[in-house]
């Protein structure tokens, strides 16, 4: 077990320090000046060279990406000249609406994936899993920011039934008492069901549209799984010894189906804290994803910087906790893990 934490653990930091790589160069081969950017087009040059200096541009690029690390995992993340802010403060303060919304959308894929996958396998209903599999391909194939318009169209401009665009409350809500930042959990504590509610409502629509093309791959992978495992020898033996058979499917197969896409929850967890830009932008919510999209029109690329290397780790962090708990759940990577040391 120790051996298998090692490695994780190790493949983490690479994968950090891989990320940290792409998000420096990227920021360094775009074009402009940034010290340009900050003064604007009308700054002598003069200024622009001494502010080019203040910013250590003009040291060697090692001493540049040592400096960026390095303040980055002490939480110095630079300054927003457009917003008149430290980058740490403006994605402090937009996180919570962005884990909030990710984590919502975790919640409805995972839940609707085990329950269609189920349906469409314990009794193999042919309408049932054409009817998946066509969803499915539809998830694939559809970008979020298109499915985020059609279900504005249909749920919030035709049926009026779901809140629109409004950000994560009506206008005329309140935010509850500040306890997590989270809306729906400081409902609850607060003990105002009615603004619970309403957080609830307005992280439908941006959470369907967030979760959808994961929702297609988690069904289909779930449902493989699923077929497979109930061929397999031991579901026939305990249905032997006398357990019915949704007991058998229910106890057996689906947690043996369920491993290879508890890795793919990781995966897709980590995707949703990192890729809800678009969504963000069409449900206008206040998550670090609208933040970025504005940071990339007013070319504020300490913003940028900092969310590309702070995504690689959420990613990260989240997939070792992911396969930590696949070492704990599943005897047999312990037992790989000693025999391979």
């Amino acid at each position: 077990m120790t051996g298998v934490i090692a490695r994780r653990l190790l493949g983490s930091l690479g994968a950090i320090f891989g990320a940290s790589i792409i998000a420096f160069v990227i920021m360094r081969v775009l074009p402009g000046n940034p010290a340009r950017l900050i003064l604007g087009p009308l700054a002598p040059p003069s200024t622009v060279h001494s502010l080019y200096r203040q910013l250590g541009l003009d040291r060697p690029i090692y001493v540049q990406y040592w400096r960026y690390i390095t303040q980055f995992f002490q939480g110095q993340w630079g300054y927003s000249y457009s917003d008149g802010a430290p980058v740490r403060t403006l994605i402090g303060e937009r996180l919570p609406a962005t884990i909030e919304l990710a984590l919502f959308a975790f919640l409805i894929t995972m839940l609707a994936s085990i329950v269609l996958a189920l349906l469409v396998t314990y009794r193999r209903r042919p309408i049932a899993d054409r009817i998946v599999r066509a969803i499915a391909y539809i998830g694939f194939g559809t970008p979020p920011f298109f499915v985020s318009l059609i279900l504005l169209i249909v749920f919030f401009s035709t049926l009026k039934i779901l809140p629109g665009p409004e950000g994560r409350l009506g206008a005329q809500v309140t935010p509850p008492a500040t306890v997590t930042h989270l809306y729906t959990i400081d409902a609850l504590i607060a003990g105002e069901p009615g603004k619970f509610l309403e957080a609830v409502e307005h992280l439908v629509l941006p959470g369907v549209a967030l979760g959808m093309a994961n929702f297609a791959f988690l069904v289909r992978l779930l449902r493989a799984n699923l077929l497979e495992v109930s061929r397999e020898p031991f579901i026939t033996v305990v249905r032997g010894k006398g357990l019915r058979r949704w007991t058998a499917f229910r106890r057996h197969a689906l947690p043996n189906a369920s491993l290879p896409t508890l890795t793919a929850g990781g995966l897709v967890l980590g995707e949703f804290l990192a890729g809800s830009v678009l969504v963000e932008k069409v449900f206008n919510w206040p998550g670090v994803g609208s933040l970025v999209y504005e940071a990339i029109l007013k070319q504020d690329f300490s913003i940028v910087q900092t969310f590309i290397l702070l995504s690689a780790v959420m990613f990260v962090l989240v997939n070792l906790g992911v396969d930590l708990l696949y070492a704990v759940i599943d005897p047999r990577v312990r037992v790989r893990s000693v025999v391979t040391a």
